[in-house]
C-alpha cells in the first residue's frame, strides 16, 4: 500500500443480498395475461390474476423467512 491511498476502514457488517428469483418475471406474466384477457377472452384475465395472486403471496412467504433469518444484532 503507498501511503498516498487512504487506509481501508475494517470490515463492518455483512451485506445480505437475497438469491436469484423467477419470482419477478412470473408477475409480469400474471399482470400481462390478466391486461389481455380484458380484451381478448375473461378466461385469460382469470388465468392472469390466480397467477399474480399466487406469485405474490410465495414472494412474500420467501421475503418473510429470508428476514427471519437474518441476524439481530447489529454491531
Amino acid at each position: 500500500m503507498s501511503p498516498l491511498e487512504p487506509e481501508t476502514p475494517p470490515a463492518g457488517e455483512e451485506i445480505h443480498l437475497p438469491g436469484g428469483s423467477v419470482q419477478p418475471l412470473l408477475l409480469t406474466v400474471g399482470i400481462t395475461l390478466g391486461i389481455v384477457g380484458v380484451t381478448t377472452n375473461v378466461f385469460i384475465s382469470i388465468a392472469g390474476a390466480i397467477l399474480s395472486v399466487w406469485v405474490i403471496v410465495a414472494w412474500i412467504r420467501d421475503t418473510r423467512r429470508d428476514i427471519d433469518e437474518l441476524p439481530l444484532e447489529h454491531h
